[in-house]
């Protein structure tokens, strides 16, 4: 009898050993803005939208269901799964309601006696039992509050289990709804079932300001769709090159000025010295040397004429005439760079010799025709040169000695 292959696995369990059993559920949900649970039908077909009553740990509620009976997998459930009791009759939707304009009642008295009391919390909303055996009280507040005495007073006027529970801000924003800065419902309020964490590390690498009040919600807490492209930004921020990375570009190498996320652009100034302007390359185009250190590395052995030694390879030359397909910008010039770049110094320190060489022949002609003209006397019918030798260059000119004028002493 051939034994069986271990890798090859029930039909209830994956891979992972995970259970894949499934479980006929449905999904109801107790307030308008709550979270949905999950709940077993216990052989009865719920609509979506139908109301129904159900077993809690807190007794019966009255809820709504906002999935009708499906399956999931049973690792997904959180036993135990308490199940659906009826669907709700024309009773129990009378009772739901008379539970809610008892919530009006309950709100106003206790936010008078908060203020008889002079207690500092903030009274947000009021939650009926559907069995009227319990009311709770929902607050804010900025630290502890000794509520004793309002307990008492609440007992007292609603003959009820009295429950105060304290919320934060968020709580706060999700229960009484609103519009956000985009012009439409909190997240908290229309869709959201949880809060998960928010960062400002989040606002950094999506490239937002800083400034508490634009990236802060009606709640004054970071907002909540923070989140959502977090992952999405992370990744864009992996491809991209760091602000003055040094780095080689079809046009040379260069430093990172800005970087563009969602475009995944960069904008480079080149340090070759033929090309001092900025130009856009994308992502791809950019081969990553180093940091600000190699820049300075790059920067001593090209003055020094060495860089080869120091293990930068020669960039390719450049094109001045034409659209640079990489950054799709135009570049200026007349013509293609010919030649190869020379060894050694940078082609503008070489442009700098050579007008310092042209400067000092200049000089040296002018000052070889000024002694010509001193010493060619009695050639001058048969010379070229002028009779009067030319100054040099910014050199003041001097009058003839008629036009001259004489001094006041002078007779």
């Amino acid at each position: 009898m051939c034994k069986p292959d271990p890798r090859k696995l029930s039909n209830t369990t994956n891979m992972k050993g995970i259970d894949l059993t499934l479980i006929e559920i449905v999904s109801i949900r107790f307030n308008e803005r709550g979270k949905s649970y999950f709940f077993d039908p216990a052989g009865i077909t719920v609509a979506k939208g139908e109301k129904v009553v159900v077993e809690t740990a807190k007794g019966l509620e009255y809820g709504e269901c906002v999935q009708g009976n499906h399956q999931v997998n049973n690792d997904v459930i959180v036993q135990p799964l308490r199940p659906v009791i009826r669907i709700a009759t024309e009773a129990d939707n009378r009772s739901a309601q008379a539970g809610k304009e008892k919530e009006k009642e309950a709100f106003d008295y206790c936010k008078q006696k908060i203020g008889e009391f002079g207690l500092e919390m903030k009274l947000i909303s009021v939650e009926y039992g559907f069995e009227g055996n319990k009311v709770l009280f929902f607050f804010t507040s900025d630290g502890r509050v000794d509520f004793r005495e309002l307990v008492k007073e609440l007992a007292g006027k609603f003959r009820a289990r009295i429950e105060l529970r304290q919320i934060g801000v968020r709580d706060e924003a999700k229960m009484l709804g609103g519009l956000g800065v985009c012009g439409k419902q909190f997240c908290c309020s229309q869709f959201l079932n949880e809060f998960h964490p928010v960062s400002i590390k989040m606002a950094k690498v999506q490239g937002l300001s800083l400034n508490p009040a634009k990236i802060s919600g009606s709640c004054g807490r970071l907002m909540c769709c923070l989140k959502y492209e977090e992952v999405a930004y992370e990744e864009l921020v992996r491809k991209a090159p760091k602000i003055g990375a040094f780095v080689e570009t079809p046009s040379g190498k260069g430093s990172v000025i800005s970087v563009n996320l969602l475009r995944q652009n960069a904008k480079v100034r080149l340090e070759d010295g033929h090309d001092t302007t900025l130009k856009t390359f994308i992502f791809d185009e950019l081969d990553i040397l180093g940091g600000k250190g190699r820049r300075a590395e790059y920067i001593i052995a090209r003055d020094e004429g060495r860089l080869e030694e120091a293990g930068f390879l020669p960039s390719p030359p450049p094109t001045l005439v034409g659209s640079n397909e990489a950054s799709g910008t135009s570049t200026r010039g007349a013509g293609v760079f010919a030649g190869n770049k020379p060894s050694g110094k940078s082609y503008n320190q070489n442009n700098h010799n050579r007008m310092d060489n042209n400067q000092s022949n200049q000089k040296r002609r002018n000052k070889s025709s000024y002694n010509r003209g001193d010493i060619s006397g009695s050639t001058a019918a048969t010379s070229t040169s002028p009779p009067h030798p030319q100054p040099l260059n910014g050199a003041k000119k001097k009058k003839p000695h008629h036009k001259r004028r004489r001094g006041r002493g002078s007779t």
